[in-house]
């Protein structure tokens, strides 16, 4: 039977067990021998990280081929417009290619979402939102770049879904651990 940890990145955490440049890493939340991130979360951003000791598993979660939908709340800079919108659920041209039309949508934000530290900057004349995003690639730094490309960079990136699992219940730096 393989292990699956559901693990809730705090911001400013390297997805990688390895020590680097004095940054917390996953090692300083996870004892857990043998498991490895089946994809990656930016250290900027926060949410569900999923592992494994299965490296099919692993594959099947992280490789784009297999098209498992992950799910983001995005705060962005402005207010996007229904272009904006329209945009990101058809596909945003990048410098590495047009990414895979995406789910868009605006949200309030959410009544259970936890603080940051340090707080996103604000800025006294621009209004932030709040989007759902949901995507079935995963290309470098790409819900950042998609928003920043319609015109809304992203101030705060929460991955609440990946696949069937989610975020649920898991405070930040907390995980559990199920069989599969």
């Amino acid at each position: 039977m393989s292990k699956l940890v559901l693990f809730n990145k705090p911001f400013q955490v390297l997805s990688q067990f390895s020590p680097s440049g004095g940054k917390r890493t996953l090692v300083d939340y996870i004892d857990i021998p043998g498991v490895y991130a089946a994809g990656r979360l930016d250290f900027d951003s926060e949410g569900l990280l999923v592992l494994t000791d299965d490296g099919l598993l692993q594959a099947k979660i992280s490789n784009p081929s297999f098209k498992q939908t992950k799910v983001y709340l995005v705060q962005v800079e402005n207010i996007p417009d229904r272009k904006s919108l329209l945009s990101l659920c058809r596909g945003v041209a990048l410098k590495d290619g047009v990414t895979q039309p995406a789910k868009a949508q605006l949200i309030d934000q959410p009544d259970w979402l936890w603080a940051r530290h340090p707080p996103i900057r604000q800025r006294k004349d621009i209004p932030t939102q709040w989007l759902s995003l949901e995507i079935s690639e995963g290309k470098n730094r790409q819900v950042r770049r998609m928003t920043a490309a319609v015109g809304n960079p992203t101030l705060r990136l929460i991955r609440i879904r990946v696949a069937g699992w989610t975020l649920d219940g898991l405070a930040p730096g907390d995980y559990k651990v199920l069989s599969v």
